[in-house]
């Protein structure tokens, strides 16, 4: 499937929780971009995308449409945080910016993983 360009220096993080937070759920994730924009999941856009987030499972084939399930939460609407329910114990959070067909971009502007402990 072809991949939409990322600009250079393109990046998404995890503002909250800190990495490592001992959290309560639900867990608020907020989520950041910088050098692109957001848009809905049907906005072509140049330069723009939406938010994936990944629980618990390692980054899926970049070259292919993110899976939608209970360990790959889309953001279709452009949001930039989401409330979350996860069970106790550790968790890995990472953000994955998709094109508007849900395809990460090339090079992909993948997130550092981040762990959290839900009490």
């Amino acid at each position: 499937m072809p991949r939409n360009p990322s600009p250079e220096g393109a990046s998404v993080a995890i503002l909250s929780p800190a990495n490592r937070a001992v959290v309560s759920s639900p867990v608020k994730v907020v989520f950041d971009l910088q050098g692109m924009v957001l848009a809905p999941a049907d906005d072509p856009t140049p330069n723009s995308g939406h938010h994936h987030l990944l629980v618990d499972v390692p980054a899926p084939d970049l070259g292919q449409p993110l899976p939608k399930d209970a360990q790959h939460l889309h953001f279709g609407q452009a949001q930039t945080e989401a409330e979350i329910t996860l069970p106790p114990g550790q968790h890995t959070l990472q953000l994955l910016l998709g094109d508007s067909n849900h395809v990460p971009h090339n090079p992909p502007v993948l997130s550092v993983p981040i762990t959290i402990t839900v009490e």
